[in-house]
């Protein structure tokens, strides 16, 4: 019930939101966090009865306490970049609805409708911590589709969307020019991945300015463009566009066509980052890293390092550290900022890089990412310290209702 309220008590809470962690609890009612209280170093570990008095609540009204002592409490961790429910595991192709590979250009996908929220990548995220994601198409296409921000909790997509649309999928580098070159189709290079990105924006703009002469003249009035009406969304810049690219050239296409366009970029993989940090930084662009508990599979992956993300957060890029899930299993996504640590990464930043600093780039620190009086009560107890080997999630909530119970 909204009016209900549950108390995790007693723990180190990080809150992700500027502090240093500290020993306190957090009150929940419904689905958000209500209240967060730090404990005066006098008082210790509050009993229940404290607890529900320094709440102001009454006994009654309590319908869980949660002992954290000795336990950390963080927000949920947040994947920024996977194919969780809609390249599902177990299945061959069943359940791979990555890519339509009938056409390049292919911008009025939608993710939302290819998701399955019973796949097991989901179980997984949820019970290793990870509460929301952002999943969408694969990179077989230059313009692959929408994606979007889910929890990982859910019985349809409806009940867990964040945010959708959330980004438009466009590739660089070897792969839609590896799936179309054997079509002998357009494109079969780098070059003609750029052309086609290039004149789908033009084409966006030129059908934006028709729906504007159709108001007046509707002898003007285009027929209606699905592809179209999604692309100008990045125009407009209500969305951003998801680059996929590895080699530092990839990424600089990608930068070179955002900064023409005048649209916001986010850059997916961004493989060969840490060789023009400067340059991203001097830009501004987003950098979603990753994945990188992985082998060379490709060329593209030749400078692959888990140094990059902490490279390009100590230049000042904000940064996420991603799975690709189902590349690397979504439940690694601490082990993958552990070994971002290991390579040199500040120890808050890599925390950053899977709690707050995605939720910023996915454009949803309104309500996840860090906890906050009045955010969705997507909170995660550690036995351990977070991003040690042995670190293990004992309790998981989302949108204030437990989905790993101790």
């Amino acid at each position: 019930m909204d009016n209900d309220y549950l108390i995790i008590a007693n723990g180190t809470i990080k809150t992700m939101a500027g502090e240093e962690e500290f020993n306190g609890s957090v009150l929940v009612r419904g689905t958000k966090i209500a209240k967060i209280i730090q404990h005066p170093v006098r008082s210790g570990e509050l009993d229940e009865a404290g607890l529900i008095h320094t709440f102001g609540l009454t006994p009654e009204s309590v319908v869980k306490i949660f002992n954290a002592s000795g336990r950390w409490i963080l927000p949920g961790y947040i994947d920024a970049h996977s194919h969780v429910g809609i390249g599902e595991e177990i299945y061959r192709f069943e359940g791979d609805d990555l890519n339509e590979m009938t056409d390049p250009l292919t911008p009025e996908l939608r993710a939302i409708d290819g998701i399955n929220p019973g796949d097991e990548g989901f179980r997984d995220a949820r019970l290793g911590g990870v509460t929301a994601v952002f999943t969408g198409p694969g990179s077989a296409n230059v313009l692959g589709g929408t994606g979007v921000v889910v929890k990982t909790a859910g019985r349809v997509i409806e009940e867990m969307i964040v945010r959708d649309p959330a980004g438009l999928k466009a590739a660089f580098g070897e792969n839609p020019k590896s799936v179309y070159g054997e079509q002998k189709k357009m494109p079969m290079t780098r070059m003609g991945t750029a052309a086609l990105l290039r004149q789908a924006f033009v084409d966006a703009r030129t059908y934006q300015d028709k729906l504007e002469q159709g108001k007046s003249d509707s002898d003007k009035l285009p027929e209606r463009d699905l592809g179209l009406e999604t692309i100008n969304l990045v125009l407009d810049r209500k969305i951003p566009l998801r680059a996929h690219a590895h080699r530092a050239d990839d990424i600089m296409t990608s930068i070179r066509i955002a900064r023409e366009f005048g649209i916001d970029l986010v850059l997916d993989h961004c493989t060969e980052g840490h060789k023009i940090v400067d340059i991203i930084k001097d830009y501004g662009y987003p950098a979603v890293v990753g994945p990188s508990l992985i082998n060379r599979s490709k060329v593209e992956l030749k400078e692959k390092t888990f140094e990059t993300p902490g490279i390009l957060a100590k230049a000042g890029v904000k940064v996420a550290i991603m799975t690709d899930h189902c590349v690397t299993p979504i439940e690694y996504l601490p082990l993958c900022a552990a070994l971002a640590v290991r390579s040199g990464m500040n120890d808050d930043d890599a925390l950053k890089a899977i709690t707050i600093w995605p939720a910023e780039i996915l454009g949803v620190a309104d309500r996840i990412g860090s906890l906050t009086e009045g955010k969705d009560a997507d909170i995660v107890v550690w036995e351990g310290k977070p991003l040690s080997l042995d670190a293990t999630p004992k309790v998981v909530l989302i949108n204030g209702k437990v989905v790993k119970p101790e």
